[in-house]
């Protein structure tokens, strides 16, 4: 892994760490939505494009606003009723996805059509954070960032390779 160059992406980094997410477990999403397009595809390089877009500003600062809302709400800290869409994951909120779609728009249209192919299959790492029982945590925005980071990096790596066709999800 590369040094983290700033303090808020350290901040980002440990916040992800606190919540049991490494940036391995996205890596291994990128590596399943990219794989089927470049064949010689490695772990290191899906590793290194996540790292790469959690470097980005834009993309630290919706990590931290989005796990401290999930927070905030694991400790009953919010207005009604904010306190109980965010505890139940209410489908029509939809304002998580709104946060994630910041992260995934960086890397241009194709990460959108990886991101919602993510939020529907919801596999690996998502499906966890996705699946905590009541009680044991809120995972609210947290789902939708992790996949959306996931779709950034597997978007960035397409437009690095746009010899090898549409690399991304149709």
């Amino acid at each position: 892994m590369v040094k983290p160059s700033s303090e808020l992406e350290q901040a980002a980094l440990a916040r992800l760490k606190e919540r049991n997410v490494t940036i391995e477990e996205i890596a291994e999403l990128v590596y399943d939505l990219q794989t089927p397009y470049l064949e010689d595809l490695t772990m290191e390089y899906c590793l290194h494009n996540v790292e790469a877009v959690i470097r980005k500003r834009e993309i630290q600062n919706a990590i931290l606003t989005g796990i401290e809302l999930d927070v905030l709400a694991e400790e009953g800290k919010l207005a009604s009723p904010l306190q109980e869409i965010i505890a139940n994951d209410e489908g029509l909120f939809g304002i998580d996805e709104v946060l994630a779609l910041a992260i995934v728009n960086v890397y241009g249209s194709i990460g959108l059509t990886n991101f919602g192919y993510l939020d529907k299959l919801k596999p690996k790492v998502i499906n966890r954070l996705d699946s905590v029982k009541e009680g044991e945590g809120i995972n609210t925005f947290l789902d939708d960032i992790v996949g959306a980071i996931a779709a950034a990096a597997a978007s960035r790596i397409a437009h690095a390779n746009p010899e090898e066709g549409s690399a991304g999800i149709n």
